[in-house]
C-alpha cells in the first residue's frame, strides 16, 4: 500500500506537560481563531502562525490555550470574539480554503488549533453539575473542581473507502455535495462495529450493493470538526446500485476517462481517487 501523506497531521506538536514555564517569547507562537476562521496575515504567502513579539496592538482575544510544543518553541490558540474587529493588516479563512496559500505544515497546526478551541468551548462548564471546568496540568483534559468529572477532546472514527470494479470505481454524489462533486464512500463508526463492520455497513446502507477484499490505505485527523478518517481499498463482491435517497442522491461506475467532478486537493477522498487512477492501487 502507498506510504501515508496526510494533510492535516503532518507537523503534530506535543503537549508537553506540565507546560514549559522557561520558554522565551521569542520562541512563542500564537494561532488567532475567530468563530471557526483562521485569522492571517494577507502577504505572499499567507501567514497563520504569528510570533508572540509581532502581535498586533489592537488586538482582542480570550486567554490564549496552550497547545504543545515543537522544537524549541510553544504554540497557544487564542479566541478573538465574533463581535471584534479583525485587527489591521488581517483576514479569514476556513483552514481548508487557505490550502495553496499558506504551508501545509502551518495548516495542520492550525487545524489542530481549530479542534482544541472547539473542545475547550464545548467542555467550559461541567456536562454533570454545570461548575465551570478546570484545565489538567498532567494531559490534555478539563476537570470538574466538584465532581471531579474528567472530559477529553472527543475524537470521531469514521471510514472513507473506494469501491474497485475491474477498471471501474464507484463513485457517488451527496446531496450536501459542493458544486455536485462526486466522492468516494464515507460513514461514522457505531458502537460495537470494528472499522471492516462500518465499512460493509456504510457501503450497504448507501448504495445498497455488498463489498469483500477490504485492504487498509492510511488515515487522516480531519478537523471538521473531529473526526479521525480512515481509508480503506474494497472490491466489489455483488448487487445493483441502490441509493439511498437521503445521505446520497446519485452513484455510478466510473472508468479513468470518465470521471465526474471529484473532491479538491487536502482530502484523503481525493487521494484515494488519485491513487487509483495511478494505478497505485
Amino acid at each position: 500500500m502507498i506510504s501515508s501523506r496526510p494533510f492535516y497531521g503532518i507537523s503534530p506538536l506535543f503537549p508537553v506537560y506540565p507546560k514549559p514555564e522557561d520558554i522565551s517569547p521569542a520562541q512563542k507562537y500564537w494561532i488567532l481563531i475567530q468563530g471557526t476562521q483562521v485569522l492571517f496575515r494577507n502577504q505572499l504567502e499567507s501567514k497563520i502562525i504569528i510570533l508572540q513579539n509581532s502581535l498586533p496592538t489592537d488586538l482582542v482575544c480570550n486567554d490564549p490555550v496552550y497547545l504543545g510544543i515543537k522544537g524549541n518553541c510553544m504554540y497557544h490558540v487564542c479566541e478573538v470574539p465574533v463581535s471584534a474587529r479583525l485587527p489591521e493588516g488581517f483576514e479569514s479563512s476556513s483552514v481548508r480554503e487557505l490550502y495553496g496559500k499558506a504551508q501545509e505544515s502551518d495548516m495542520a497546526i492550525a487545524s489542530y488549533a481549530v479542534r482544541i478551541l472547539e473542545f475547550h468551548r464545548l467542555h467550559a462548564f461541567c456536562g454533570r453539575c454545570g461548575t465551570k471546568t478546570l484545565p489538567l496540568t498532567t494531559e490534555r483534559a478539563q476537570t470538574c473542581p466538584v465532581c471531579n468529572t474528567t472530559v477529553y477532546p472527543r475524537i470521531s472514527p469514521a471510514i472513507i473507502v473506494i469501491i474497485k470494479k475491474g477498471e471501474e470505481i464507484l463513485l457517488a454524489r451527496s446531496p450536501r455535495s459542493p458544486s455536485g462533486f462526486y466522492s468516494v464512500i464515507a460513514g461514522f463508526n457505531e458502537p460495537g462495529e470494528n472499522l471492516e463492520q462500518t465499512v460493509h455497513r456504510e457501503v450497504k446502507e448507501e448504495v445498497g450493493i455488498s463489498v469483500h477484499n477490504l485492504r487498509y490505505f492510511w488515515s487522516e485527523p480531519w478537523p471538521f470538526p473531529d473526526s479521525l478518517m480512515v481509508g480503506f481499498v474494497a472490491d466489489y463482491a455483488g448487487g445493483e446500485i441502490q441509493v439511498d435517497n437521503q445521505e446520497i442522491e446519485d452513484a455510478g461506475w466510473f472508468t479513468r476517462e470518465n470521471l465526474p467532478p471529484y473532491p479538491s486537493k487536502a482530502s484523503i477522498s481525493r487521494e484515494l481517487i488519485e491513487a487509483w487512477i495511478s494505478r497505485e492501487i
